[in-house]
């Protein structure tokens, strides 16, 4: 069984390469640094726990939200399924899939037969559009082949995995209402609402907070880590190519930015757009300096990605204030 009539949005980050995937079966085709904006997806976590070989440097939302807030800001119809049954949660799948409708899922990608590096991450988001007796038929993003298959044991395993970010066999589809949604009026409380949980975040580790806690912490990494030559690097790793197109997802935004520019008329986010564009690529550098702490065991590099992160708390802080006053 094959859906008809998906497209392959080879896309940068799974949950919006999904959404993108679900949404242009559905008619309504938008990009993906869109899909990004739309969703408030722009933040940052500093995540350490004793579990961990080296502490995660985040640049989003949790799995999932983006795709609950653009939904909501599009007025589209959203039906998320979970249990803990993997009869059931087939089933749930296979019924939408015969009825023409692609379906997103949330899993653990370390089962998936294509992924060649194994890592467990269970906030991982596909799309699935067919199946046959052995097999179902993915999206993903662009890094990871695009259209792509695994076996349907694999992705049973993948869906009931239990851990940090998984969800009980999360499935989920989308409906478009007629007409086209007001864009320019989701994009103005988008990026209010994201400039504003950014400036204010619960807890020291989340937002502008958690940039100027990592840049404390960094420095503390050749003692916090048990391999610094090998956890170090793969930390810029994650930063650079987990899935985010770069940048610790800034790149992405700083792409909505430009998009939203061209629908509404605004200095606040013309200015917001300027300030990203300068953001993203010093990311960039922190990243770089991890790998050749890693690669060097000097703890000057570290002392210059905190000196980075220091800036960069600072300016995204000035960035986001800027784009919280877009009328």
């Amino acid at each position: 069984m094959i859906v008809d009539g998906v497209t392959f949005p080879d896309g940068r980050h799974c949950e919006t390469t999904a959404l993108g995937a679900l949404l242009g079966h559905a008619g309504l085709a938008l990009s993906e640094p869109m899909l990004f904006g739309l969703g408030e997806g722009l933040g940052f976590v500093y995540w350490d726990a004793k579990t961990m070989d080296l502490p995660f440097l985040g640049g989003r939302s949790k799995p999932m939200e983006v795709t609950r807030t653009a939904a909501a800001r599009l007025g589209l119809g959203l039906r998320i399924a979970e249990t803990t049954s993997p009869g059931k949660a087939w089933r749930t799948v296979a019924d939408a899939l015969d009825a023409g409708q692609p379906v997103g899922l949330q899993l653990d990608c370390y089962h998936l037969d294509y992924f060649t590096t194994k890592v467990h991450f269970g906030g991982h988001v596909v799309a699935v559009y067919g199946y046959d007796d052995t097999r179902a038929y993915l999206i993903d993003t662009g890094q990871q082949g695009g259209a792509v298959t695994t076996s349907l044991k694999s992705l049973e395993l993948a869906r009931g995995a239990r851990g940090p970010m998984t969800a009980r066999n999360l499935s989920f589809t989308v409906t478009v209402p007629p007409g086209r949604p007001d864009l320019a009026t989701a994009i103005r409380a988008a990026i209010r609402n994201n400039a504003h949980t950014f400036l204010h975040p619960p807890i020291a580790n989340l937002g502008h907070r958690g940039i100027a806690k990592a840049s404390v912490q960094v420095t503390k990494w050749f003692e916090r880590s048990t391999d610094p030559a090998r956890d170090l690097p793969t930390a810029a790793t994650l930063m650079e190519r987990g899935g985010t197109g770069g940048s610790l997802f800034r790149a992405m935004y700083r792409d909505f930015l430009t998009e939203a520019a061209t629908l509404v008329d605004d200095d606040h986010l013309r200015r917001g757009r300027h300030l990203y564009a300068e953001i993203a690529p010093l990311w960039t550098e922190v990243a770089g300096r991890l790998t050749a702490a890693g690669e060097t065991l000097d703890p000057a590099h570290l002392a210059e990605a905190s000196a980075l992160l220091a800036d960069l708390a600072r300016r995204e802080r000035a960035a986001m204030e800027i784009l919280a006053q877009i009328g």
